[in-house]
């Protein structure tokens, strides 16, 4: 495996977010064959530039987290998916809380399913 980037929506106590669309944090992880994954840096979004609001300008903007490989939530929507896919960022949901936990079981192919969308939180603020 080449060197990879994933990013992990968390919370303020940095469990993983419920929602990818509404996350304003995500941790940034560098993953390669020969190391751990370690924490490169935080990315902080505003509401403005949450996935949700992204998804639903449609303007064809680059977001911030097409620069990553894989992005992680507990949910999140299909149609956040798609857009993200379309510019090579696999988005993922799991029920893992632990964002460590999740990367490790992404990496050994046991990434526990995620949380079903609720589109109640993606409309709400």
């Amino acid at each position: 495996m080449a060197e990879q980037l994933i990013a992990v929506a968390v919370t303020n106590d940095g469990s993983i977010a419920a929602h990818a669309g509404r996350a304003l944090q995500w941790q940034v992880y560098t993953v390669s064959d020969t190391a751990d994954p370690s924490l490169s840096w935080t990315l902080d979004l505003t509401r403005f530039g949450c996935l949700h609001e992204w998804h639903v300008r449609g303007d064809g903007n680059r977001h911030p987290l097409h620069f990553v490989d894989i992005a992680i939530a507990a949910s999140a929507g299909e149609g956040v998916r798609r857009r993200l896919q379309q510019r090579e960022t696999e988005l993922l949901t799991t029920s893992e809380p632990n964002p460590e936990k999740a990367i490790a079981a992404y990496l050994s192919g046991n990434l526990p399913e995620g949380l079903p969308h609720e589109k109640v939180a993606c409309n709400s603020h």
